[in-house]
């Protein structure tokens, strides 16, 4: 039997999955504890749709093993309630508005409010009596999140979310999904080839590559942990003289050395003071620059993994 840790919302080991001779998964594994936001990214064809819809029990697995809750969720109609995956293709009932799609979701998920439908609504402006077919993409995509949001699932699985929306309806979102995780406990899985749009909502952060997880990071420790360092000395700089430092990249112009380093701020702070820089800088990384650089330490280049 598998040893299952409570906090860990989902398991996912071994995870395989091919369609005839296409190999969309091949042994991807990761763990995502219960309240984190985490996003999945990966350039298009890297298996992410695939992943997501063998969380939400839709495929079958060929090989691995998925748990959620302790539980696996092909095929297991209670597990399933207490799931809402949210497709990058919006699909609804013909010629059905969105009050009719309200009263089917209703049907399923017994935690479905009226009160939250009818009050995002009319956050979003959406009209719920207005045909669906008639919605733009973008306000079809608005539409489906505005249904989820009030099955108030547990997990919630979406792919490619903040495609086709607007700034202002991507700011909307993210603060409703937060809201989701602290007052209702739920827990998204957020699919996306953007980094930019992931950076401010999620807590931790996956990379599928070539059918598996290549990298799983928390963010926070993540962020914390690496800087990059601008520095002006009155002679070059070797990398070797920056010894005292973890050195994840190194660039030398003229007298600017200009470092990418592991290790906490202060410490990184007091070995360049004693360098006596005649300028120096300390900047955060974001997240597009960390994972560029931590893929590159491991021989990937991720401009051709996400872009």
């Amino acid at each position: 039997m598998t040893n299952y840790d409570t906090t860990d919302a989902i398991v996912v080991k071994g995870l395989s999955k091919s369609f005839d001779k296409i190999v969309a998964l091949q042994n991807a594994g990761t763990v995502i504890q219960k309240g984190s936001i985490f996003g999945l990214i990966g350039s298009n064809g890297a298996g992410k749709s695939t992943f997501l819809r063998l969380l939400a029990g839709i495929y079958r697995p060929d090989a691995g093993e998925i748990l959620i809750d302790g539980q696996p969720v092909y095929e297991n109609e209670t597990l399933k309630q207490r799931i809402f995956y949210i497709s990058d293709d919006q699909f609804f009932f013909p010629n059905s508005n969105m009050e009719e799609m309200a009263h089917y979701f209703a049907t399923i998920y017994e935690k479905f409010s009226y009160e939250q439908f009818y009050q995002l609504t009319e956050m979003f402006r959406l009209d719920p009596a207005r045909k669906l077919s008639t919605f733009s993409k973008g306000m079809q995509k608005q539409a489906h999140i505005i249904l989820a949001l009030s099955c108030q699932p547990d997990f919630l699985f979406c792919d490619e979310t903040f495609d086709g929306l607007d700034p202002v309806m991507r700011q909307t979102v993210k603060r409703l999904l937060a809201y989701a995780v602290v007052e209702h406990q739920m827990t998204p899985i957020i699919a996306s080839h953007n980094l930019r749009e992931l950076e401010d909502i999620c807590d931790h952060i996956g990379l599928l590559h070539q059918g598996g997880v290549v990298f799983d990071r928390d963010l926070s420790s993540l962020q914390g942990d690496i800087h990059k360092v601008q520095g002006a000395f009155s002679t070059a700089k070797t990398k070797e003289e920056f010894a005292a430092l973890d050195v994840v990249t190194y660039d030398q112009r003229g007298n600017l050395s200009i470092l990418v380093v592991r290790g906490k701020a202060e410490d990184t702070d007091s070995a360049i003071m004693a360098m006596e820089p005649l300028y120096y800088e300390l900047l955060p990384l974001t997240l597009e620059e960390i994972f560029i650089t931590e893929m590159e330490v491991l021989g990937y280049d991720i401009k051709q993994l996400i872009y």
